[in-house]
């Protein structure tokens, strides 16, 4: 691993902890060059994903670019960071063992917005108004429809 200080390589680990339930490890490392001390994760990689873009480029899945997507969505929210870097493995986890390749980044979206109208609804609203291009007023009712139909159809079940 290469010191992000000087760029050595010869660099050591001094400690490891698995974190995330044992998905993660994360390994406290020196820099034997210039003592330098940072963190590293490791995480399992089921395969090399590729995004299609609505383009029709293709580019590598980037874990990070996702989990930079969501935090603008729960930007101010009372979500624990936590929660989010579960919901971030699930979603990585589903597209990994999802047995293609290469993913749309339609389907991504997708797949997203049904984590996230599970954890935090104006977090699914900002989301889905950035994927799906909102222009409108009305395109914000229709998923605030689908949401309060949502709501509508859990209080019925719970009077049941």
């Amino acid at each position: 691993m290469r010191c992000p200080s000087c760029n050595s390589l010869d660099t050591q680990v001094k400690d490891s902890r698995p974190t995330e339930d044992s998905a993660v490890i994360r390994r406290r490392r020196v820099c034997i060059a210039c003592n330098f001390r940072f963190t590293t994760f490791e995480r399992v990689q089921l395969r090399e994903l590729t995004v299609i873009k609505r383009n029709g480029r293709r580019v590598p899945f980037d874990r990070d670019k996702l989990v930079r997507s969501l935090q603008i969505s729960l930007r101010k929210r009372p979500v624990d960071s936590e929660r989010v870097e579960k919901m971030v493995s699930a979603i990585v986890r589903e597209l990994e063992s999802g047995g293609e390749a290469e993913i749309s980044s339609e389907a991504i979206g997708e797949i997203v917005m049904e984590h996230l109208r599970q954890l935090d609804d104006v977090a699914y609203v900002r989301f889905a108004s950035v994927y799906r291009n909102f222009r409108e007023a009305k395109d914000f009712e229709a998923v605030l429809g689908e949401l309060s139909g949502e709501e509508d159809a859990r209080v019925t079940a719970l009077r049941k």
